[in-house]
């Protein structure tokens, strides 16, 4: 992983491995990044955005693995790095799939091409599998792309976490009369998921609406759609996320 040695060279830099991480986390800069990066010859060893795109445990380089440490964005061009548990599991749906008739009474010829975690979404959208999910017939998509966050705050363990103006992409968001729902997309099967890629649009989205905001984590693969439905139980608390209910479908169109 070409990203090893650029967080070893950035901890060895700025004495990040000599930080006390119980006692607080650790401030680094997009240009602390880079300084430190700057004589490397591969994008992907000296690029911040790449770096610092940790989405699942396994992309967490090697000294943060060792460490026990993940990585927050805190402002633009600003980052946290804290011990504690910063991924979810997303575990598998020992349920039996479930065969979902398509409401719509025609055939969805553009649906078919192409592989993207969008157009999936999209799909099941369209067929109301995620209305059917939600129990929710009036969810009309309402949100999507990117988006900064309202300034906020949680803790992580007992660290508290200011956040101002990150950055969000939500790759669907629907309102209902009672609800707003927020889906985190992928087009393959995953393990785990960091958890801030579901709190932080949580959060964004609670500050806008007064309705009851819940996050979803969808994905597709082969035929089947799997939909897992995830709540804080705590708002303020980042590790309160708690499975609330999932389910895998085929979709069939009768059209």
């Amino acid at each position: 992983m070409s990203a090893n040695e650029s967080w070893a060279k950035i901890f060895s830099d700025y004495h990040i491995d000599k930080h006390d991480f119980e006692q607080s986390p650790f401030r680094i800069t997009a240009e602390q990044i880079k300084r430190a990066c700057q004589n490397f010859t591969e994008t992907g060893e000296k690029e911040v955005r790449i770096l610092c795109k940790q989405d699942r445990r396994e992309d967490r380089p090697k000294v943060f693995i060792e460490r026990g440490l993940f990585l927050l964005p805190i402002k633009n061009g600003e980052y946290v790095i804290i011990k504690g548990q910063g991924y979810v599991d997303i575990p598998p749906i020992e349920s039996t799939q479930e065969f979902y008739v398509s409401k719509l009474d025609f055939k969805l010829d553009t649906a078919t091409v192409g592989n993207s975690e969008m157009q999936h979404l999209d799909f099941a959208y369209a067929a109301s599998l995620i209305r059917t999910f939600m129990e929710d017939d009036g969810l009309v998509l309402t949100i999507r792309g990117r988006k900064y966050t309202p300034v906020f705050s949680f803790k992580v363990g007992r660290h508290l976490i200011n956040v101002q103006s990150v950055q969000t992409e939500v790759d669907a968001g629907y309102e209902g009369r009672r609800q707003v729902v927020l889906v985190e997309a992928k087009a393959a099967k995953t393990s785990n998921v960091i958890i801030r890629q579901l709190y932080y649009p949580f959060r964004q989205w609670q500050a806008h609406t007064q309705k009851h905001v819940v996050t979803l984590f969808f994905d597709k693969s082969g035929d089947t759609y799997c939909i897992w439905e995830f709540r804080f139980t705590d708002v303020d608390n980042y590790n309160s996320i708690e499975l609330v209910k999932s389910g895998r479908f085929r979709i069939r169109s009768d059209a």
